[in-house]
């Protein structure tokens, strides 16, 4: 069982920068590593989206077109920490972001989910 806890999220002008982090606790068996990570993000009154995703050892990322060229996924398996650097951000990037942790890379669903945490782009 995995436990992720978001950070970093908060108010930000369109145009700036976030880094957020999901920081994880393994709690039985595997280890951070053995792990895909992944980001999505849900606006107020949207299904939840697909942000961006990092194989267990950091070698594979993928990104939505709409982040692709301003957001950066990346991991810290010695910190257990994986991050997204989010920058050039626009209005529409407004979201919670969430976490998640799956076993498979190139089929990712979340078999485990942090609680989100809140990114609001002001124009």
């Amino acid at each position: 069982q995995v436990q992720l806890v978001e950070s970093g999220g908060g108010l930000v002008q369109a145009g700036g920068s976030l880094r957020l982090s999901c920081a994880a606790s393994v709690v039985s068996g595997r280890t951070f590593s053995s792990y895909a990570k992944g980001w999505f993000r849900q606006a107020p009154g949207k299904e939840r989206e697909f942000v961006a995703r990092i194989s267990s050892k950091g070698a594979r990322t993928s990104y939505a077109d709409s982040v692709k060229g301003r957001f950066t996924i990346s991991r810290d398996n010695a910190k257990n920490t994986a991050y997204l650097q989010m920058n050039s951000l626009k209005p529409e990037d407004t979201a919670v972001y969430s976490c998640a942790a799956d076993s498979n890379y190139g089929v990712f669903r979340g078999d485990y989910w942090g609680q989100g945490t809140q990114v609001t782009v002001s124009s």
